[in-house]
């Protein structure tokens, strides 16, 4: 073959080369005017003809049902710490609310007899702390805050600003020293803190409020005068193990001081649940703790494994 002949050749196989490569990339690749398959919340593919309208509101609809606790920044509102954090030393932790405007929040709505609410959560779910911080006039939150461990922790920041939606921000903290995470504790239908039982009854049903009563009793007999807290007789946070979701949870409506409290709450996916409930009696807030897994339909209660409270 001459050298014409050759290069010829050579021609005509990056010619098929290029072109084959052409071809696959349309097979495989978006075209830039293509409109790509969403999926919905059910996890069945959505029209890939949708229009972009239709595609905002469907990212809308996916932001809108995120849980709570898992951004740190929505609708315009971020949480921002300031201070840094020691194990086992008291600090006086700080953190600002920033605004759509790039400025502290200032202006909050009461909710639970509170402005803000401020949970602190190890990532092992064995501590948990609720808080209730004061605010300074430029916007600076700030609370008294002891980690008892080292490791990472959650913190999270429910409130209602004026004008605004409810939201529940989360953020990452870090307490320096030997990381010795703890397994997740058994799920229980009891918990035992001081001389105080409180039981469990109901489930967690993932896409649907789940209706749940806790009854508290102290030495045997079922206390009948619990105190108001937060404006109500118990206050319930319900967290997802593994990422750390903050759920929905809405109290009952109840003239009754016990030994009954009912909440409402609505868990996003199977899986365990730490729930956290905060009640008062005799002047003094104790906090009674469970796991509890959510199941695809209302299941068997779960082993009386006792959970003792930290």
């Amino acid at each position: 073959m001459n050298t014409a002949a050759r290069l010829g050749s050579y021609a005509l196989g990056l010619a098929v080369l290029f072109g084959g490569a052409l071809g696959v990339g349309k097979l495989v690749g978006p075209s830039p005017t293509s409109t790509a398959t969403t999926v919905g919340t059910d996890g069945h593919a959505g029209d890939d003809h949708a229009t972009q309208p239709e595609q905002q509101h469907q990212a809308a609809s996916q932001t809108s049902n995120t849980p709570g606790g898992l951004q740190v920044s929505q609708d315009g509102y971020t949480l921002n710490p300031i201070t840094s954090l020691t194990t086992g030393v008291p600090t006086d932790f700080t953190f600002t609310v920033i605004g759509p405007d790039g400025q502290p929040v200032t202006d909050y709505q009461v909710e639970h007899d509170k402005k803000l609410h401020f949970i602190v959560a190890s990532r092992d779910l064995t501590s948990f702390q609720h808080l209730h911080p004061d605010l300074a006039p430029d916007g600076t939150w700030s609370v008294g805050l002891t980690l008892p461990k080292a490791g990472a922790y959650r913190a999270f920041a429910d409130f209602v600003p004026t004008g605004g939606e409810k939201l529940t921000l989360g953020a990452d903290l870090q307490a320096a020293g030997d990381y010795r995470p703890e397994p997740l504790p058994h799920v229980s239908r009891t918990a035992a803190v001081d001389d105080y039982t409180v039981n469990l009854a109901g489930d967690l049903v993932p896409g649907r409020a789940g209706k749940l009563t806790l009854t508290v009793s102290k030495d045997g007999e079922p206390v009948t005068d619990l105190e108001p807290y937060l404006g109500a007789y118990g206050h319930l946070v319900a967290l997802r193990a593994g990422d750390l979701a903050y759920l929905h949870v809405h109290p009952e409506e109840s003239k009754q001081a016990g030994p009954e409290i009912t909440f409402y709450a609505e868990a996003p996916s199977r899986g365990d649940y730490r729930l956290f409930l905060d009640f008062k009696h005799e002047g003094k807030v104790r906090t009674a703790s469970f796991t509890a897994t959510a199941t695809l339909s209302d299941g068997h209660a779960p082993s009386a494994t006792h959970d003792h409270s930290h």
